[in-house]
Parts: structure tokens; sequence; C-alpha cells
């Protein structure tokens, strides 16, 4: 199937206003005659086909009694909604909830992360995401609760069975006793129990590889049925979605890259077991866990 050109503000913006409509209990018809439109110009515009005016788009959202912050977002979408690339900044502190990557989460077909230094979100249990929300000093007090619903939100994407998804972590991520022991033992084994699930496939990069690509940061690469590829980027500040051919291209070539130097899924597994069997012995008698791939008996790439 072609892919539609469309960009991530058009369809947060469509969505947008959609939802607006709907919110407002009247039907499409009657918003169109309120607003001195023929339905089909309203259809052709929640479709994209064609734009609006800000003071047409402010006089929708009024009729439809759209909250202030809602209306604010989506007037500022509205001139930029063919621009591809977005950086959302964050005000004092990263906003509870990330919008745009749930609502294009939601209609993903492959969903692709990598986290050089810890685990993501969608595959942390609530006291790991408890113990990593405590250590954050931008974060306000007070919000943990909200915090943890909008993980679990993302969480909940895992079993779309149409989602299928590639989870790429670093061994040494596996080691760090994030929320203490228990929590440690009990993240472990929420991986392990992940794993097997058909859509899903965790891919550990060992320290015995040494250098590998994008050193520097996680990303999550989405794709989907008909519209373009685009790669998320969490910045302690802000938020980039790259959308350019260019550079969602380099990611794509950092994936191929970090498969080339991973542990298949099978193997992954091992390892995961293994580092399971440690912790629930309570790993070496200094406290200390040994290197799961190594522990494993697991041969990497160049291995003899």
């Amino acid at each position: 199937m072609p892919q539609r050109s469309s960009t991530a503000r058009g369809r947060e913006f469509g969505a947008g206003v959609r939802a607006a409509i709907k919110a407002s209990g009247m039907s499409a018809r009657r918003v169109a005659e309120l607003v001195g439109w023929q339905e089909a110009k309203l259809s052709d515009f929640l479709n994209g086909k064609i734009g609006c005016t800000e003071t047409e788009l402010a006089l929708l959202l009024g009729l439809c009694r759209t909250p202030i912050e809602e209306r604010d977002h989506l007037l500022d979408l509205r001139p930029a909604t063919h621009v591809r690339g977005w950086w959302q900044k964050h005000a004092a502190c990263p906003p509870v909830r990330l919008r745009t990557l749930v609502e294009n989460v939601a209609v993903a077909k492959t969903l692709t992360t990598w986290h050089p230094h810890g685990l993501p979100v969608y595959l942390q249990t609530q006291d790991y995401m408890r113990a990593v929300i405590a250590a954050s000093p931008n974060l306000q007090d007070g919000e943990t609760d909200q915090r943890l619903q909008a993980g679990q939100e993302l969480q909940e994407f895992l079993f779309r069975r149409d989602l299928q998804c590639t989870f790429y972590v670093h061994e040494q991520a596996l080691h760090l006793p994030v929320g203490g022991h228990e929590a440690h033992v009990g993240q472990v084994h929420h991986l392990l129990l992940t794993a097997v699930r058909t859509n899903v496939a965790i891919r550990i990069v060992p320290t015995a590889a040494g250098a590998y690509a994008n050193l520097s940061g996680a990303f999550t690469r989405l794709t989907f049925p008909t519209y373009e590829p685009l790669v998320f980027l969490e910045l302690e500040g802000s938020v980039l979605i790259e959308e350019q051919g260019e550079a969602v291209k380099r990611y794509q070539e950092i994936v191929r890259s970090l498969a080339s130097v991973s542990l298949n899924e099978e193997r992954s597994k091992a390892v995961l077991l293994r580092v399971c069997e440690q912790l629930a012995v309570g790993g070496s008698e200094n406290g200390h866990v040994l290197p799961g791939a190594l522990a494993a008996g697991v041969l990497f790439r160049g291995s003899p």
C-alpha cells in the first residue's frame, strides 16, 4: 500500500479537531451549519484535503466549547500542519503524558527502541518506573501516580498483536539495581515474561561487543501501515520528532548495526534467565551479579 504524505503535526491536529467535535455532542452537519460551511467542506477539512483560517478554526472550537488549553494547542498547530520534524520544548518539567508519542504508537505497525543505559518505559515494572521518577531532579512532587499511569498507557500497546515490537537493551542495563534488590529481581523476571510474547523481541547488546552504534542516546522508531516512518528522541528538556527522510534513514542504519552486534532472541532469553537465577540466590557473596551473557555461556559474534 502506498504511504500517504502526512506529518505528526497534521495527524495530531486532525485528531484533535475530530475529538473536539465529538466531545461537543453535536453532529458534523450541525457543526458545519453553525460555522457556515457545507457538510462536505467540513468532511474535506477533517480529512486534511483543505485548510481553514484561524478565525474559522477559533469559531469551530468555540462552538464546540473546547477547553482553553486544547483550543490554544490546536490553534498553534494549524499553520504548521505541513511541516516535517517537530521539536517540542518542555516547560519547567516534562509533561506527564507525551501525547504525540501515545497517538503515534496507537496506530503504528512496528516499534523499535534502543536505550544505551537503562530500560525503556515499555518494559519497566511499576517499581522500576517509580524509582526512575523519584531519581529525576526535574519532575514535580505529587505527579508520581500520574506518571505511572502514563507509563502504563504506553505499555498497554504491547498487547496489540498487530504491533511488532523490538527492544534493544544493553547488557549493563540488566545489572542496574534500580529500586533495590527486590525491584531488580521483579524487573528481570518481567523482562523474561515479556520476551515470550509473540509480538515482542528483546535483543541484548552484550558488554563484550564493546563500542556500538549510537552510544549517545535513546530513541524510538515507528513505522505505520500508511504513513511514513518517524523517530522520537526524548531529551531532558524536550522531545525531537524526526520525520525528514534522511534523518529517519540514519536511525534505520543504527537499528541494522545494533541488530548485527546484539544477541538473537533465544540467546537474549538465556541471558535473562541466568540473571534471574543469579538474583534469586542473592548474586555472588558480595552482592554483585556476574555479567549475564558471560554467565549464560553465550557466544558473541567473533567469539571462538
